[in-house]
């Protein structure tokens, strides 16, 4: 049997109901956000001045930013977990957070003397923040390939990519409760490339760990 055929034949047989789906991705989702957390707090711990921080604006634009990037991805993720459905107009939605937040940056560098832009950009954690966001991605990594896996995804290497861009994104929302950094174009660069990292993994893996 062809491919095309195979993937007509899927979409034709009764889709899982939505609640059944929501109910997979929120065990998964809840149980990799719970392991998450714990790991953040016993590698890196909840930094000391949260509730200053909360009065702080961008304390909130990134878990903004970071949760709307999540919501657009678990939109993606339950989508390519249907045989033969594409993203269509969901790109814009990942896309529009990132640029959101990339806009942001840019008005906040060409505001700043050009002796600030350097520390606006490093901060002061720029070594430790992206691979920090990888690793509290890896119980959310697992727990979304898991979800998928009950599906049936054919679009594998996007389906993995999505997956990873769901886990990476709520992982950033985990490592901000550390995350001393509050200006935009740290964040526009060192949180996407902690993103990006699980994103372009889950890429890699999903041809593998979803086939079926």
């Amino acid at each position: 049997m062809k491919t095309d055929e195979l993937i007509s034949l899927l979409a034709a047989d009764p889709a899982p109901e939505p609640r059944t789906v929501l109910r997979r991705f929120t065990v998964a989702l809840a149980l990799g956000l719970a392991v998450a957390f714990l790991l953040m707090v016993a590698t890196h711990g909840i930094r000391a001045d949260l509730a200053q921080a909360t009065g702080e604006a961008m304390f909130w634009g990134k878990l903004i930013f970071a949760g709307g990037l999540a919501f657009a991805g678990l939109i993606a993720t339950q989508r390519l977990g249907h045989p033969g459905v594409r993203l269509g107009g969901v790109s814009l939605a990942l896309a529009a957070p990132v640029l959101v937040l990339w806009l942001v940056a840019a008005v906040v560098l060409f505001g700043a003397a050009p002796a600030q832009r350097s520390h606006l950009i490093l901060g002061e954690t720029w070594s430790t923040c992206v691979f920090s966001i990888a690793l509290l991605s890896l119980p959310l990594f697992a727990a979304t390939l898991w979800a998928l896996r009950g599906l049936a995804p054919t679009h594998l290497a996007l389906a993995g990519a999505s997956s990873g861009l769901l886990a990476g994104s709520l992982s950033t929302m985990v490592y901000a409760l550390h995350c001393p950094e509050s200006g935009a174009p740290f964040v526009a660069l060192w949180y996407v490339l902690g993103i990006a990292i699980p994103t372009v993994a889950g890429a890699v893996l999903g041809p593998k760990v979803l086939r079926w």
